[in-house]
């Protein structure tokens, strides 16, 4: 299961990954979790950003997510057509920082 993002803050390290499976899949799609997730939340890419399972997440914490999955969007819809693709996918790290 290949990881794509991992968005860290001071409260959570959020890791956005394929499964292998998802390789069967067309429509794209990113699961988003935490490192104790036990059931990862599915979030379509295409046509739009939005929810398919919520998972083990919280109301706020998918709103976070999603904010997340929007904001590096095209990011992610690339790393899809690398996945599809059969290429090497490479991590994205991004470390948000205090305001």
């Amino acid at each position: 299961m290949p990881k794509i993002l991992l968005y860290i803050t001071a409260k959570v390290i959020w890791q956005f990954l394929f499964w292998n499976t998802d390789y069967n899949e067309n429509r794209a799609h990113v699961h988003v979790g935490k490192r104790s997730t036990e059931h990862l939340c599915k979030i379509w890419l295409e046509p739009v950003v939005e929810l398919d399972k919520q998972g083990d997440l919280t109301d706020a914490q998918v709103r976070e997510i999603l904010a997340i999955a929007q904001e590096y969007h095209e990011k992610l819809l690339q790393q899809w057509k690398l996945f599809k693709e059969g290429k090497r996918i490479r991590i994205i790290t991004v470390k948000k920082k205090k305001n």
